[in-house]
C-alpha cells in the first residue's frame, strides 16, 4: 500500500520513510517495489540531490520481510523470483544518482539490512541492532548478490561470523568496522543529523558526488556475477525452510533436519 512508504521533502532532500510502526517496518513486497521506484525515478534537474531512507517510529529502521508473505511459497520459482527482486531494489539503491543516506534506528535486520547496507552513507542510533540472523529463524538464505555486496562492506571473515552465529552488530562495533559512520543517542538526534547531513552533501558539487558514486558501482559490478539459481530454489523448497516459517510464526524453537 502506498501509505506503507512515506515521502517527503525539504529543499532538496528527499525522506523516504518506510511505514509499518506496529510490524517493526517489516517489507512487504510493494514496499521493495516502491522503494525500487523512488530510486530509479530521480529527476535530473537538480530538484532532489539527496536522499534519507529511515523506518517510522523508534523501534526499528525495518525488521526484514514480513515473514507472513512466505506462506504461499510453493515451488523454485517463489523463492528465485522473491531473492531476485529484492535483489533489483538494491541495485537500484546502489545505482540512485543522488547520495542515499540510510538513518537507522533500533532493529535493522534481514531486508532492512540490506537496504542499509546498499546506501552510500549509514547513522544510527546507540540502541541500533544490524545483522541476519536467518540461521536461527527461517533457514532460508542470502544470495550470491547480496553476499557480496556485504562482503564488500564488511569483509568474508565478519560476513561468515554474523551468518553463523546470528549475532547481531551493535552501536560500538558498527562504528568501529565503519558500517556506521555515527552513531546519535536518541531516535531525535538520530533525524536531525540526517536532515542535516542530507542537506549538506546536497549542497557540494552535484557532478563530483555522482561521478565517485557511480566510478564505485562499476568497481563493485565488476566482479563476477554467480548463478545461485540452484541454490535458492532448494533451499526455499526444503522442509526446515518450512519449518524455520512455521516456527517463527508459532514463536517456537525450530526443529532443524537438514532437509
Amino acid at each position: 500500500m502506498s501509505d506503507h512508504v512515506l515521502v517527503s521533502s525539504e529543499g532538496p532532500v528527499k525522506l523516504v520513510t518506510l511505514n509499518r510502526p506496529d510490524k517493526f517496518n517489516a517489507l512487504t513486497f510493494e514496499m521493495y517495489a516502491r522503494l525500487a521506484e523512488i530510486c530509479s525515478s530521480v529527476p535530473d534537474d537538480g530538484s532532489v540531490r539527496a536522499i534519507v531512507i529511515t523506518g517510522a517510529g523508534t523501534r526499528a529502521f525495518a525488521a526484514g520481510t514480513d515473514i507472513s508473505l512466505f506462506r504461499n511459497f510453493s515451488s523454485e520459482a517463489d523463492g528465485i523470483k522473491y531473492e531476485k527482486s529484492a535483489d533489483e531494489t538494491f541495485t537500484a539503491i546502489e545505482a540512485c544518482p543522488v547520495p542515499t543516506i540510510a538513518a537507522i534506528a533500533g532493529a535493522c535486520t534481514g531486508g532492512g539490512a540490506g537496504i542499509a547496507a546498499c546506501c552510500d552513507m549509514r547513522i544510527a542510533t546507540r540502541d541500533v541492532k544490524f545483522g541476519f540472523p536467518i540461521a536461527r529463524t527461517l533457514g532460508n538464505l542470502l544470495s550470491a548478490a547480496t553476499l557480496a555486496r556485504l562482503v564488500g562492506r564488511l569483509g568474508e571473515a565478519r560476513v561468515i561470523d554474523m551468518i553463523y552465529t546470528s549475532r547481531l552488530l551493535e552501536a560500538d562495533e558498527a562504528l568501529q568496522i565503519g558500517l556506521v559512520s555515527e552513531v546519535c543517542e536518541d531516535h531525535a538526534a538520530l533525524m536531525q543529523r540526517a536532515h542535516a547531513l542530507g542537506a549538506q552533501v546536497a549542497g557540494y558539487a552535484p557532478l563530483t558526488l555522482r561521478a565517485t558514486k557511480e566510478i564505485l558501482r562499476r568497481m563493485r559490478q565488476a566482479q563476477p556475477r554467480i548463478d545461485d539459481d540452484d541454490i535458492v530454489a532448494k533451499v526455499y523448497t526444503s522442509a526446515d525452510f518450512r519449518e524455520g516459517l512455521d516456527a517463527f510464526l508459532a514463536k517456537r524453537k525450530p526443529n532443524w533436519t537438514g532437509r
